[in-house]
């Protein structure tokens, strides 16, 4: 099982890409928190208002393991999709529902341990920069060091090994709860329906963010902000288990003046993404987890500026302080750098999947014209779906959070900010969808759809 794991690993190297990326970060993340953890072991303590090693180390870490799990679950899940006839074509040669599972797991042994190293090197780095930043700023005592221990280390591949064991049991359900015929004729038959899980669960998350988001609006300002990014990912997680259903309709409604201006290209790409469920679901998450998190942060900043200018309070200027508010770009660019490399990875992997279907439209008659205006226009539907779904999301929980603040019942946002956040989600949908889009539409048809090129 472990020679077939790396065999399927080594023949899809796009496929895995975005897996590999997500947990060589989790890695990453967990190495330099915990490092941060473990200086405090050797460090002196802190006086006065500094929050110290073990508050920074743990929030920060929560946070990136929450956001590290939810990323690695979508990979991993769109990793098993391209797999999916391999694994029922395993079925129906005698595999066992648990053997499948096996070597699903075995694949994400293989890619923790490949990217472990790196992962290592990149946490003990950055926790020496951050670490002598958090001493510049007086945020932790002076003479603070990182202890040579190889805990952190450890510690962070066997939790990104679980959160990828954890992810895998999610993600292997679909080909091990049905009988090996119905898994291979659903390995080309599309998209598949969801399952009788799936949907409760998604409904679950969805309840559960709207319970957190009245639980925040009745907490002070600042737990509430950090409840804030809690809900927000617990609405994204709903998202993701939900997508499907929903992301279908949002296009159908969006696709209307698409296909009015572009009556070719732009009924064409409406059809594949309304056609294709999942595989839409999946381009439109990473892209709502990018643009919540960064909205919810500048919004966050914006909501407690307009509020402190009304009442200066003590609970608001522990908010508002210059320390406070640098630990929180820290944060904000942690959590964007999980959700634009998951962003570029998958919509890369998305569109280079699709090369034999790009090359059966050729063979009908398609130009590669033809094929990249569908291309830009799928980007630019795909695009809009992600921000408005990333922005609702957002707007949910902030207002939450506005309404513990005085003077201040709405949240606020500066619209350049928000204008970046969308220009900067658009440039990566493009370079994850576009660039890829144009080699995979490069080359001999023919060959492709023989299947004598990948």
């Amino acid at each position: 099982m472990l020679r077939l794991a790396f065999g399927q690993i080594r023949t899809r190297p796009a496929t895995f890409a975005g897996l590999a990326t997500a947990l060589f970060m989790a890695v990453t993340a967990i190495t330099l928190f915990g490092s941060l953890i473990a200086a405090s072991v050797v460090s002196p303590a802190a006086h006065g208002s500094q929050p110290g090693l073990v508050v920074i180390g743990g929030a920060f870490g929560e946070i990136a393991m929450l956001v590290a799990l939810f990323v690695v679950v979508n990979t991993l899940g769109f990793a098993i999709r391209q797999q999916h006839r391999d694994l029922a074509l395993l079925r129906t040669v005698a595999a066992t529902p648990g053997q499948v599972r096996g070597l699903v797991r075995r694949q994400v042994l293989i890619v923790v341990s490949l990217v472990s190293p790196a992962g290592w090197a990149a946490g003990t780095l950055g926790a020496h920069r951050f670490l002598a930043a958090l001493v510049a700023r007086d945020l932790v005592p002076a003479g603070s060091r990182i202890p040579f221990t190889p805990v952190p280390a450890a510690a962070a591949s066997v939790v990104s090994l679980g959160l990828g064991t954890l992810a895998a049991v999610v993600a292997a359900r679909p080909v091990c709860r049905v009988t090996p015929a119905v898994a291979l004729g659903e390995s080309v038959g599309g998209d598949r329906r969801a399952g009788p899980i799936r949907t409760p669960a998604g409904l679950l998350a969805l309840a559960g963010g709207g319970v957190l988001c009245l639980a925040i609006a009745r907490q002070p300002p600042d737990k509430a902000g950090q409840g804030a990014l809690l809900a927000t990912l617990v609405l994204l997680v709903a998202l993701a288990l939900l997508g499907p259903l929903f992301t279908v309709a949002v296009v159908t409604v969006l696709g209307l003046p698409l296909r009015a201006a572009a009556p070719r290209s732009g009924r064409l790409a409406d059809a594949n993404l309304r056609g294709y469920a999942a595989r839409l679901s999946s381009a439109v998450v990473p892209l709502a987890l990018l643009t919540s998190l960064a909205c919810v942060f500048l919004s966050l900043g914006d909501t407690v500026r307009d509020a402190s200018r009304h009442l200066a309070g003590t609970e608001l200027a522990s908010v508002t302080s210059a320390a406070d508010i640098w630990l929180r770009q820290v944060e904000l660019i942690i959590l964007v750098c999980f959700g634009g490399v998951s962003t570029v990875n998958t919509l890369a992997a998305l569109t280079a999947a699709r090369r034999r279907e790009f090359a059966l439209l050729t063979l009908v008659g398609a130009t590669r014209r033809q094929l990249v205006s569908m291309l830009c226009a799928e980007c630019l539907l795909i695009t809009a779906v992600g921000t408005l779904t990333g922005t609702a999301v957002a707007g949910a929980t902030v207002t939450s959070f506005s309404v513990t603040l005085p003077g201040s019942p709405l949240p606020s946002m500066d619209p350049g900010g928000y204008g970046r956040i969308a220009v900067g989600v658009a440039v990566l949908a493009a370079l994850g969808i576009l660039l890829t889009g144009l080699r995979a539409t490069s080359g001999p048809a023919t060959e492709t759809v023989a299947g004598q090129r990948g």
